[in-house]
């Protein structure tokens, strides 16, 4: 029930994935080893050598003529198929599979999973219809953090939070919520942050500075339990920020975030590396404020607009068993 068995999972875009170079993810308390092949196919087994145990997402891949790959076993070089198959030393006979495959949903470059439970929701389409419109600028923030999924939820959902944690960042000073929207599994948040004023001199010194509006306007779409879209706009161009959360087990959660554009202005392309530097940011803050929290800490204030996090609470207790 902690880590929500039967939600999708997005487990990474394809260019995170280098070509035929094996990388660890978790999910459920398992680890997987992931890779891509030079056609662009992902494949995922366990991450546990059935020989002696080693860590395949440690090896290298191994490509075949037809341009396939197979991850092979850093300490005895076993090959293993994307069935989970070997060929046993001086044997030209393929064994049966050896590891369950991990099954992956595909759409486009994104690679969901419901990590082999029962799906309980569906994949939310959003992500296919902003990949369908806007550009792809990159990823960024892939960390693993030591926290439970609720809580990781529950600051992503905490709308008081900007003018203390990310107030060095953005000079936030006040934090004023407009509007919940509440549909079940999906929801928005509207509300403005307040900037402090700041000077030329500062500017100069500072040029990020020169980005951050008097007031920024926020629009959180809210995909109950896996992602978090920002949504912004400004006479450059819209930016869509997705955060991603995973459940790699009890006590630990990743995130990262993927960014996709949509450019009015040809300087916002060049402007591309500046979003993802803030978004590193902003995970990096939190990051750090979820390590300064005693856990299980029992709530005796309550502040307003912590809708978000009831939203959180509510679906998080009644998921479906």
């Amino acid at each position: 029930m902690s880590m929500l068995a039967g939600a999708p999972w997005l487990l990474a875009h394809k260019s995170m994935l280098g070509v035929n170079q094996p990388k660890k993810v978790s999910l459920y308390g398992t680890d997987y080893v992931i890779w891509k092949d030079r056609m662009g196919r992902v494949s995922a087994l366990p991450n546990i050598c059935p020989h002696m145990g080693a860590m395949l997402s440690e090896g290298w891949c191994q490509e075949r003529e037809d341009k396939s790959s197979d991850v092979v076993c850093p300490f005895h070089a076993l090959e293993f198929d994307r069935e989970g198959c070997t060929i046993l030393p001086g044997s030209q006979k393929k064994t049966l599979p050896q590891l369950q495959p991990l099954e992956l949903i595909i759409q486009g470059d994104l690679i969901w999973s419901y990590g082999g439970c029962e799906p309980k929701v569906p994949i939310p389409n959003i992500l296919n219809e902003i990949s369908s419109q806007y550009e792809f600028i990159g990823h960024t923030a892939d960390v693993s953090v030591e926290t439970d999924l609720l809580t990781m939820l529950l600051i992503m959902h905490d709308y008081n939070h900007q003018n203390g944690t990310h107030r060095e960042l953005f000079q936030i000073t006040e934090v004023r919520f407009e509007k919940f929207i509440d549909n079940g599994y999906h929801s928005h948040a509207f509300y403005d942050n307040l900037t402090a004023p700041t000077s030329l001199v500062e500017k100069i010194k500072n040029p990020d500075l020169l980005l951050i509006p008097k007031v920024i306007k926020a629009h959180l779409e809210n995909y109950f339990p896996s992602l978090v879209i920002l949504h912004v706009e400004n006479n450059l161009g819209k930016v869509a920020q997705i955060h991603l959360f995973v459940p790699e087990s009890p006590t630990r959660t990743r995130t990262y975030i993927l960014m996709y554009g949509l450019a009015k202005n040809p300087a916002f392309k060049i402007l591309g590396k500046k979003f993802l530097n803030f978004a590193k940011v902003v995970v990096e803050q939190d990051t750090d404020t979820l390590g300064k929290i005693y856990a299980n800490t029992p709530q005796k204030i309550k502040l307003n607009n912590e809708i978000g996090m009831d939203w959180v609470r509510r679906n998080f207790e009644n998921w479906p068993a």
